[in-house]
């Protein structure tokens, strides 16, 4: 289990809704806690584990049939759409400098290769740039807010 796989749990975790997962490989011991404090993960390496794992169960999410619908009828439309999301952890700008335009605005036509905005890490600007040509649709975060690892920024009609 990598370090991808374990925050792909994490954020399963957040969106079930369970309060405490456990789980326990081979090599590795991970719980998840969610609840009123701040996500809590614990992980240790353990050499030799006695015991079997437990399967990893949470409770699926149920949707009404109206939202179902609409949800579909949304896909339908979306189906060519593409979402730039977030290499990394950081903050997101929409311009180079407080006094410089912003990079993109929607309805702008990109070409592949251009930046779409800055993310800050560590005292370090990133230029994220547009994978594909087309026209923004959709600008799904503000300016100077944290993004999350994989979180989507763009909506990108290619063209």
């Amino acid at each position: 289990m990598d370090i991808k796989d374990i925050q792909h749990l994490i954020k399963f975790v957040a969106k079930s809704g369970a309060q405490e997962v456990k789980l326990e490989m081979e090599d590795i011991k991970i719980t998840i806690k969610t609840g009123s404090d701040p996500q809590q993960v614990e992980s240790g390496f353990v050499q030799q584990m006695q015991t079997i794992p437990a399967p990893l169960a949470a409770p699926a999410p149920i949707a009404a049939p109206a939202a179902v619908e609409a949800t579909a009828e949304q896909s339908a439309a979306d189906d060519n759409l593409i979402t730039i999301k977030s290499p990394i952890i950081g903050t997101f700008y929409r311009k180079a400098a407080p006094d410089k335009p912003t990079f993109v605005e929607v309805g702008d036509t990109v070409k592949d290769g251009a930046v779409l905005c800055v993310i800050e890490a560590m005292k370090l600007f990133n230029e994220i740039e547009s994978e594909i040509s087309g026209t923004i649709v959709k600008i799904l975060v503000d300016d100077a807010s944290p993004v999350e690892f994989d979180q989507p920024l763009f909506v990108i009609n290619p063209s």
